[in-house]
């Protein structure tokens, strides 16, 4: 992409973390947890540029290579202090979440205190999910490989998936071709170190 997805800026400008964070917190989150990698430094510096610093928490994970679900679970560590009944997980590459699908998954969960919810449109799955404290552990001894799927697959006879029209909840921008689509500009050329 020629920068850490994080920083690149979404289409009202604002980088991809920053512009998340603030979607999460106007629907509903009561706290935002950003788990950082290599970039660490890079993304700190944004959220603070975007004015996001004082409203979020940053958990590093030492060693971002071994997957998703290792953020996850420093996401997970960084949470526990405050003993939440569930926790929300979204992607930096899935900016364009909007409040009213965050608010509608973190509704349907208050309603049915299912496992898992996740927003839906037909038979895609998007983000945030949405996971009980029910399931905190076995996310946590799910195996690297599998990651979190390994638990919504376990659980798919009680995963809620709250229907809705919100592209945006699906969007992954993985290349700078996703990037061009979804910003209509092109991906920067800006490389960084770590």
């Amino acid at each position: 992409m020629g920068s850490p997805k994080a920083v690149l800026r979404a289409s009202d400008g604002r980088p991809f973390v920053a512009r998340i964070a603030a979607v999460l917190l106007e629907g509903g989150a009561a706290d935002v947890v950003v788990v950082t990698g290599l970039h660490h430094a890079l993304i700190a510096e944004a959220l603070a540029d975007a004015g996001m610093d004082h409203r979020v928490r940053l958990a590093r994970n030492p060693d971002p290579s071994r997957g998703q679900l290792s953020s996850l679970w420093v996401g997970m560590d960084a949470v526990m202090d405050t003993s939440p009944q569930a926790m929300l997980m979204t992607l930096v590459d899935v900016p364009a979440i909007s409040p009213a699908t965050v608010r509608a998954v973190i509704d349907a969960w208050q309603a049915t205190r299912a496992p898992i919810v996740r927003p839906a449109i037909g038979d895609r799955h998007g983000h945030p999910v949405l996971f009980d404290r029910a399931v905190f552990e076995e996310l946590r001894a799910a195996s690297l490989e599998a990651g979190a799927k390994g638990v919504v697959h376990a659980h798919l006879d009680a995963v809620v998936d709250v229907p809705m029209h919100d592209e945006g909840a699906l969007i992954d921008i993985d290349t700078p071709e996703d990037y061009r689509r979804a910003t209509g500009v092109s991906a920067p050329d800006v490389r960084t170190s770590p």
